[in-house]
């Protein structure tokens, strides 16, 4: 990992250009009072923003732990170059006009070649990005405005994009950011580097990363892991797909998966918790600081309105949270402050009588927190404060924070709105251990990701290659090559004209299917034909197929459900293994699930048991049960052919997998390999 202490903790910073930005640099160093040195660098100008310039880099009185670059794409490298000589500490490149932008110019890839060149071992940020702010120790590399203040504790944010910095920056949530790094185009350092930086200083609680695209797998996979030994939980808004996973792929397996799904099974081996909007990022960085990880998903929610009490139960619909049923203590407790008259439940509407009354306010939102409650949601929403009087609030904000104190459980006030939880309230709750969220949804959607449990340890993933030009295997081939991993296939026979498989159709016995070879979706190409019943069949069927060669193939009777097993190469996120209804079910329901291969045979029968047709797979409603062990086996054989063939393997799919009362028989078989 490379050491970015120096240049995020610099004693000394070099600003390169006499434009705006670089004037912008030097006033958010003053503002932020940075209290090193500052050195700016131009080659006429006298001064800038008050501060005497030097003429060349050569002249300031020794290398700069950091240097902000703000000039064109073609200075850059040459500074770059020039301060990697000088044994710079790092830089931040703003300048754009590099790799993101090769579909416009052809020389831009060359050009982010050459910036890593100039650089050599020197760390540098970008380019096509904006730098850092470091709130806790008070620098920052940053051309323009930012709205945080200096904290002493708080969580670490990485994002791809500047703009999007920019406006977490000005967030009015009360969330602590202690530092704010955006990583551009990834020439050099990746979001990886950043992170594994930011964990170990232990002022920051809890890593937020925007990911447009993962650069380095492994890197990627050993922050999860620093993560899981330091107790610090990331958590990730992941945006875009991924092109690479969907070039050259021709099965159902590649559209199932997408990006999409192979970032959830990667985030989800490693026990990353991704979130998929802003708020609910923020929230639940904010969350974590303050309560560190949930200890269930058991959510308890107080208000003074049954319609708030229904829109929590309504909101929390789909997510993987629950609102347990009030034990007996809750119920005795809640009876001797709301008295009769209160219907007592979960979510709770506690009624307006008790308002004011900061004591009773206290006793009853006490007594519904609980051991066995993760987090409580205490419903409040404020006046604003420029029409309005807010004072007749200030009980409820006592009230909360007191019934923090008391139960010494995780507390949030929650406003259904936004704008009706003004900040300097937030900031008071969030000083006394009470969390403040900014939305109902947003609040289910925190606890939800804070609750996540990582893995006891994270197993290696299967590395993928970068792709070589890849050739589809005929069928019978493919089914050989399986077979010799322990895969079921039907016994069959191939030819090479309609007269062969005529010949060879007794080899098989009738019913028989014939397969021509050579499609990759043979249904759509009208290359298959079911239940043949005698040779003058398959001469007649044989001669319609636009194929050279052909498979006969015994026809599985034995059939309880069938299912898709497939695997894709994603460069970005691993070999990708899908399970799925298959057959004719694969495109009409979607039922699939995804996992990063190595996977151990308990998780994928766990994998099975979430998809909806696992209720056939175990015999619905009386009906005879697939064999689970010959399904799991099967899907043991392709993962164990992936893992010997992981250089040549660019993606699998047995669809149908034809499950039956004693074998899982691979029926169809697609195999594409370099």
């Amino acid at each position: 990992m490379k050491d970015l202490n120096r240049l995020f903790k610099p004693k000394s910073i070099a600003v390169v250009g006499g434009g705006s930005w670089c004037e912008s640099v030097i006033k958010q160093l003053k503002k932020i009072k940075f209290n090193g040195e500052i050195w700016p660098i131009h080659p006429k100008r006298e001064s800038i923003s008050g501060i005497k310039t030097f003429k060349n880099l050569t002249d300031m009185p020794y290398a700069p732990d950091a240097t902000f670059i703000g000039v064109n794409r073609f200075q850059t490298i040459e500074i770059v170059k020039e301060l990697s000589k000088l044994g710079a500490g790092g830089a931040v490149c703003f300048a754009s006009g590099f790799l993101e932008a090769k579909t416009e110019d052809t020389d831009a890839e060359d050009l982010q070649q050459k910036l890593l060149k100039a650089a050599k071992h020197m760390p540098i940020l970008g380019p096509n990005c904006y730098g850092f702010i470091n709130y806790l120790d008070g620098v920052l590399l940053w051309p323009d405005q930012h709205g945080g203040i200096r904290v002493k504790r708080g969580v670490g944010i990485i994002t791809q994009s500047s703009n999007i910095a920019i406006n977490i920056s000005m967030q009015r949530r009360a969330l602590p950011i202690a530092a704010l790094v955006t990583a551009g185009n990834q020439a050099q350092i990746d979001i990886a580097t950043i992170g594994s930086n930011l964990l170990l200083d232990d002022r920051i609680t809890a890593l937020g990363i925007h990911i447009e695209g993962i650069k380095d797998l492994s890197a990627f996979e050993e922050l999860a892991k620093m993560a899981l030994k330091l107790k610090k939980r990331i958590i990730v808004l992941k945006v875009g797909l991924s092109k690479q996973a969907q070039l050259a792929t021709v099965s159902h397996t590649a559209s199932l998966t997408g990006t999409d799904a192979g970032a959830n099974a990667l985030f989800e081996r490693l026990g990353v918790a991704r979130v998929r909007n802003l708020p609910v990022f923020l929230e639940t960085l904010k969350l974590l600081h303050v309560t560190g990880p949930l200890k269930s998903k058991n959510l308890a929610s107080v208000s003074c309105s049954g319609g708030e009490a229904s829109l929590v139960a309504d909101l929390a619909y789909g997510h993987e949270v629950a609102f347990p049923e009030l034990n007996d203590r809750q119920v005795n407790d809640l009876r001797k402050v709301l008295g009769p008259m209160v219907a007592l439940a979960n979510p709770l509407d506690y009624h307006t009588y008790i308002w004011r009354d900061t004591k009773a306010m206290t006793l009853a939102w006490s007594a519904i927190m609980d051991p066995n409650i993760a987090l409580t949601l205490l419903i409040l929403d404020f006046p604003r404060t420029d029409r309005c009087d807010a004072s007749d609030w200030q009980c409820a904000i006592d009230a909360a924070i007191l019934s923090k104190k008391n139960t010494n459980t995780n507390v949030a006030v929650v406003a259904t709105l936004p704008e009706l939880l003004p900040e300097e309230f937030s900031q008071k709750l969030i000083m006394s251990g009470v969390v403040p969220i900014f939305g109902i949804e947003e609040a289910i959607s925190a606890a939800e990701a804070a609750a996540i449990k990582p893995p006891k340890s994270i197993k290696p993933i299967l590395k993928p290659l970068s792709s070589k030009k890849t050739q589809l295997i005929p069928e019978g081939k493919a089914k050989e090559i399986l077979s010799s991993y322990g895969l079921e296939i039907p016994k069959s026979t191939r030819a090479n004209s309609p007269g062969q498989a005529a010949n060879n159709a007794s080899k098989i016995g009738f019913p028989l299917a014939l397969k021509g070879e050579g499609f990759a979706h043979k249904t759509e190409a009208n290359a298959v034909v079911l239940n043949i019943l005698s040779k003058e069949q398959v001469i007649k069927d044989a001669t319609r197929i636009d194929s050279t060669s052909f498979l006969l193939e015994e026809m599985i009777t034995d059939n309880i459900v069938e299912l898709l097993v497939g695997v894709v190469r994603d460069p970005a996120h691993g070999f990708i293994l899908s399970i799925a209804a298959g057959g004719t079910f694969t495109e009409l329901i979607k039922d699939t699930t995804s996992l990063i291969i190595p996977v151990e045979r308990d998780e994928i029968l766990t994998a099975l048991k979430n998809l909806r047709i696992y209720n056939l797979v175990k015999g619905y409603r009386g009906h005879s049960k697939a064999n689970l062990d010959a399904v799991l086996d099967a899907i043991m054989s392709i993962q164990r052919f992936v893992v010997d063939n992981s250089n040549s393997t660019e993606e699998i799919e047995i669809n149908p997998l034809i499950c039956g009362r004693e074998k899982a028989i691979a029926a169809d078989i697609l195999l594409r390999r370099s």
